[in-house]
């Protein structure tokens, strides 16, 4: 009997573990104009309520230098500014995102290192291009490696650690992180 507990209880422990990786909810919003679906992912992390909402384009066998041209804003998406939004402040480097407030997600490619630009929402709705460096409030580096499987649609999610929370985006062969901290 003691055989069998022991291995369910470490079965159970490591779901529970796991479980903080995955949004806790993730809804289908639409699709926009380019057939791309929008989704608003939900996270619960280090006691806020974190808000994603975005278009996830797929890469549909599209060379990926050529959907996330390096060295440029990519709206980190498809159609409307990708969006965060938190009900505690968040700090992404030196730069804090006031709680219940929506800013925009923006990233410039690049092969070694990527960079998050952080926005103002002008408007709700507000397109994600072009690029509107006037309403930037940051920017800070982002970690690259390569995704741990291929991803086809455009994704990003929070990732939870000892050392802290990550924003994390993934496409094609791409992982670029970035971490923050809550309050």
């Amino acid at each position: 009997m003691q055989k069998r507990i022991i291995p369910a209880m470490a079965c159970a422990l490591a779901l529970a573990m796991s479980a903080p990786i995955a949004a806790q909810k993730m809804t289908v919003t639409g699709n926009g104009g380019g057939g791309s679906p929008h989704v608003k992912s939900e996270w619960r992390v280090s006691g806020a309520a974190i808000t994603l909402e975005y278009g996830r384009p797929y890469l549909k066998g599209r060379p990926e230098s050529q959907m996330m041209p390096a060295g440029q804003p990519w709206r980190t998406g498809a159609d409307e500014a990708s969006i965060i939004k938190s009900d505690k402040p968040l700090t992404f480097g030196t730069v804090t995102l006031s709680a219940n407030t929506p800013y925009t997600i923006n990233t410039i490619p690049g092969d070694k290192e990527w960079t998050l630009l952080l926005g103002k929402l002008e408007k709700p709705g507000q397109w994600g291009i072009p690029y509107q460096q006037s309403l930037e409030i940051g920017r800070l580096p982002m970690t690259v490696s390569k995704a741990a499987k291929p991803v086809e649609q455009v994704t990003i999610s929070i990732d939870t650690a000892a050392s802290g929370p990550r924003l994390r985006v993934e496409w094609g062969a791409v992982s670029a992180s970035a971490p923050f901290k809550v309050g």
